[in-house]
């Protein structure tokens, strides 16, 4: 069945919800990442990848509360990246390299770097750290949700643009000269990038990457408690 244009909206409401509970959690969430890291005996890093903190859920975690917000984390994580593989299924015509949908995709994989992501205003996480916090261990981690909601927000409207006025396929989700923009250097400085033109795709790697997501959380981004019946299950 097609995912059509009223129900992409709705999935994404829906996102943005669950993105907002997340964010209200951050306190708890820095909280809970302190705490497993210290049972790993990890401090002395950032937290670089989503399989990092998987790995701090499934074998470092000892309470209830830690659990629960790790756990959040990653399904917000997994379920974004499930919506950005059905709309690249709506739009697989209207794909260019370096687009939103593919920038979310990269930046989802359980092993991309994280660590020098800095979401930049109107998204105010990294303020909410201590400097140091935002300076050396949590400051791409937490910046990574906003980015890639935005990613998202950005080829929905391109997408309903395209539905709209039924423009060809050579006009895509790619970045154009005002997309959103994040930092890649250390809270607070460090040099500004267009986000469309950080990755470049070709149709083969593309679809390489496509199967690398799927694969990755079916395994290493399913949450302990998640319900089943999902796209990444087992």
């Amino acid at each position: 069945m097609d995912f059509t244009m009223n129900e992409t909206k709705q999935t994404l409401k829906t996102l943005e919800q669950q993105c907002r509970l997340l964010r209200q959690q951050q306190v708890t969430f820095i909280t809970a990442l302190e705490r497993t890291r210290e049972h790993a005996h990890d401090r002395i890093k950032p937290v670089r990848t989503l399989t990092q903190v998987q790995n701090y859920l499934d074998n470092h975690c000892h309470n209830s509360t830690d659990r629960r917000v790790l756990s959040l984390f990653l399904e917000v994580c997994s379920n974004l990246a499930e919506f950005c593989i059905k709309l690249e299924a709506m739009q697989s015509e209207t794909r260019s390299a370096g687009g939103a949908i593919e920038e979310a995709i990269t930046l989802l994989s359980p092993t991309n770097e994280l660590s020098n992501l800095r979401a930049k205003y109107p998204h105010d996480v990294v303020n909410h750290l201590s400097c140091d916090e935002a300076r050396n261990f949590y400051g791409g981690v937490v910046s990574l949700v906003p980015i890639v909601l935005d990613c998202i927000r950005e080829a929905v409207g391109r997408i309903e643009k395209l539905q709209r006025h039924g423009l060809g396929s050579r006009d895509g989700l790619g970045a154009g000269p005002g997309s959103r923009q994040y930092s890649d250097g250390q809270a607070g400085g460090g040099l500004t990038h267009n986000i469309g033109a950080q990755t470049i795709i070709s149709q083969a790697d593309s679809s390489t990457q496509m199967s690398k997501i799927k694969k990755h959380n079916c395994g290493a981004l399913k949450p302990a408690w998640r319900p089943a019946g999902r796209l990444y299950t087992t």
